[in-house]
């Protein structure tokens, strides 16, 4: 055993790279390496002889092993060495220039209308994207037989077969967060909800995913003067000019009654839309108060209780503020796009600090 030690703990030391350094490791203790074989010995021996043998073995496999890993560790620092001698890197050269992020149009815009409604009292609710056609439709009182409920404008969820669960569609409004937080919070309620929904529509103005944000309260004795108020507190912020006025006309809609659709003053000015100015009118959102039957739906007493709703695009007020000519570019992933007309990541839009760049 100790012509074996000295044997191989020669041959390691003498090993010029790891492919030597691995025959010398099959040779020795491999399957079927000298050492190994050795071993395989130990059945044929007496037992007073295996006390002897099987430790010095043992202890020699033991040894060697431990010559190999030191061999191998001295290789690869004598090859890092010799690699870190023959690389070199000027650190006197100017660095490439480094682009920061910037953030979406609708991120900012999501946070600059949140910081506003905050500072008049409404809280952010938020709900799935995957919804039941009940929150989605039923509970905000649009009858089976309405267009929206189409699947030429919704996107239903396919179902297996056998499956009797209630339809599921990618939501169309974030109005079903509205009922879900009636449910839960109950009454008197101030939230917006904003977030991504989706529709079979796609062209200049319109894309399959788009964001809304819309906002509900309810109290006692809530009207339309107050929610006239509360929209144009909010365009005279977020468009930051003084007094816009805005202009009310009678609509319909399923979930609320009356139903206006809203108007801001505007102009045009070489191509350019100026709001709070002119004698020009501009549609941005539509808004009423809230249907007894949605109030019911989410399980308030309508007669105990009123409320005003109003529901807006995140992507097309972006548009008017920004002048973003496109929402299809909203979606295309374009860098160049996005250094245009991204914001700084770091800069909190707030009333007093100042919601824009």
């Amino acid at each position: 055993m100790d012509d074996l030690k000295s044997k191989y703990l020669a041959e390691i030391a003498g090993a010029a790279d790891e492919a030597a350094l691995e025959s010398i490791r099959l040779t020795a203790v491999g399957k079927k390496g000298e050492i190994s074989l050795k071993m395989r010995e130990l059945g044929k021996m007496s037992p007073e002889e295996r006390q002897v043998a099987g430790p010095r073995l043992n202890a020699l496999k033991d040894e060697i092993n431990s010559a190999l890993a030191a061999r191998k560790a001295s290789l690869a620092d004598a090859a890092l060495e010799e690699r870190l001698r023959t690389e070199w890197l000027d650190v006197s050269l100017p660095t490439r220039p480094v682009r920061q992020g910037t953030l979406h149009p609708v991120s900012q815009v999501t946070e600059e209308v949140t910081a506003i409604f905050a500072e008049m009292g409404f809280s952010v609710a938020e709900g799935p994207r995957i919804d039941t056609d009940w929150y989605n439709f039923d509970a905000l009182n649009i009858p089976g037989h309405h267009p929206a409920r189409a699947e030429m404008d919704t996107f239903y969820m396919r179902r297996a077969e056998g499956d009797n669960r209630p339809p599921h569609v990618l939501r169309t409004h974030t109005s079903p967060v509205q009922i879900r937080s009636m449910e839960k919070l109950g009454a008197p309620l101030r939230i917006i909800c904003p977030g991504g929904v989706y529709r079979a529509d796609y062209d200049q103005t319109h894309t399959p995913m788009f964001h809304q944000v819309e906002g509900l309260a309810v109290d006692r004795d809530i009207s339309m003067a107050n929610l006239k108020w509360v929209l144009e507190e909010f365009f005279a912020a977020f468009f930051e000019v003084e007094g816009v006025k805005t202009r009310f006309r009678a609509s319909h809609f399923p979930f609320t009654e009356p139903s206006a659709e809203v108007d801001i003053q505007c102009s045009w000015v070489d191509g350019q839309l100026k709001v709070g100015e002119g004698d020009g009118w501009l549609e941005v959102l539509g808004s009423g108060m809230v249907h007894p039957k949605v109030l019911q739906a989410g399980g308030i007493d309508p007669d105990q209780w009123q409320g005003f709703a109003f529901g807006m695009g995140i992507d097309r007020i972006a548009m008017l503020k920004y002048g973003i000519p496109d929402l299809r570019a909203f979606f295309d992933s374009d860098l160049r796009w996005l250094r245009h007309y991204g914001f700084a990541s770091l800069d909190v839009p707030t009333l007093r600090g100042g919601l824009s760049r």
